[in-house]
């Protein structure tokens, strides 16, 4: 990770696919130059959501536009549901329409939806295009942007049709967090917290510390908690890019429960974060049924989410609902369930052939 004059560039080290995080606070305008820097573009096609493309995705397709790159911006609905092979297929059309070619660059320019749809879009269509990562919520500015990790839903499963494909690029502008509400922002918290009880112990502790920073969104706290994020992150990615070793899995902690939450409550009754939230506190207690770890761990990370402003509470939710959703999740093997389990603050295990009954009981006794 090199840093400049309270900028920051987390390199993702992945041979010919390699390509750079750039972390500042007000650079959403070099988009252009960006883009320009990573290969020859004369067209892009900008894909957001109607929220945000009145105020960041304007700038960047103005200062792509500044770049002498013709710009058509594709504008989906906000929301999870958008996350869709029936949005997939209209943004394919309209690539179509516009006559995009093998030399169009997509950006996204939104949420973690918007990068997932996008990222898909653009893996698939004339079987893959260039594509330039500009999240605007911390959860996609620390996660979904980085990795490669593209695709879609199925109405009874999250993110189950997609593909790996890595960006050329990601640029994250802090800034931007300024005027993502309130609940929004929490939610990316929750990804943040995540880092620190899989891989870096002193990471979670720096957290702690800095409560008051984070709830405050004070600039130079959150330029380092997203590049030590998207460093981890990298980390793991370089080493296990498509999931073979199941090293990458250790980045789903907590999501087994998660995508159960979010697959029984229709995508829309809780963020993925905040589901995230629960979902890693569910996780941890399995964890203490299970004997990996005294309840010391699950009390720290309860509390710093609670802190944070996040949900700690498993709705009531029927548990069968939940493991049934659980047996459609992509760690399950054979039928047997498979959980991200930590050993201790800052290692976590993926752990097959779970009782189920253990994980009944912690449904059971989460509501």
């Amino acid at each position: 990770m090199s840093s400049a004059a309270g900028r920051q560039t987390v390199h993702v080290a992945l041979a010919e696919r390699s390509y750079d995080i750039a972390i500042g606070t007000g650079n959403l305008s070099e988009a252009g130059s960006l883009a320009t820097g990573l290969r020859r573009v004369t067209h892009a096609a900008l894909i957001t959501d109607s929220h945000v493309e009145p105020t960041h995705a304007r700038t960047v397709a103005e200062s792509l536009a500044a770049a002498e790159i013709a710009v058509d911006v594709l504008v989906v609905e906000p929301g999870e549901a958008t996350k869709s092979v029936e949005t997939a297929d209209a943004l394919w059309q309209k690539l179509l329409e516009i006559g995009a070619d093998r030399r169009t660059l997509v950006v996204a320019v939104g949420g973690g939806v918007i990068g997932d749809l996008a990222g898909f879009v653009a893996a698939t269509f004339t079987r893959g295009l260039g594509f330039l990562q500009v999240p605007t919520t911390l959860l996609a500015q620390v996660d979904s942007s980085v990795g490669g990790k593209v695709g879609v839903n199925l109405p009874a499963a999250k993110n189950m049709v997609g593909a790996f494909w890595q960006p050329l690029g990601v640029l994250i502008d802090t800034a931007v967090l300024e005027t993502l509400p309130e609940r929004e922002y929490r939610a990316g918290l929750a990804e943040v917290v995540k880092y620190g009880v899989i891989l870096d112990a002193d990471f979670f502790a720096a957290l702690e510390k800095n409560v008051a920073a984070l709830n405050t969104r004070e600039p130079n706290v959150l330029r380092q908690v997203i590049a030590r994020s998207c460093e981890l992150k990298a980390q793991v990615v370089s080493r296990d890019e498509r999931e073979e070793t199941g090293l990458r899995a250790v980045l789903n902690y907590g999501h087994t429960f998660c995508h159960a939450i979010e697959a029984v409550t229709g995508y829309g009754e809780f963020l993925h974060g905040e589901a995230v939230s629960i979902g890693m506190l569910c996780a941890s207690r399995l964890a203490e049924r299970l004997g990996r770890i005294g309840p010391e761990v699950t009390a720290r990370q309860q509390t710093l989410l609670s802190q944070l402003g996040l949900p700690v509470e498993l709705p009531r939710l029927d548990a069968e609902r939940l493991l049934n959703a659980m047996a459609h999740d992509k760690k399950t093997e054979h039928g047997k369930l498979r959980f991200v389990l930590p050993t201790r603050l800052g290692e976590v295990e993926l752990v097959g052939d779970v009782p189920t009954d253990l994980v009944r009981g912690v449904l059971g006794a989460s509501q």
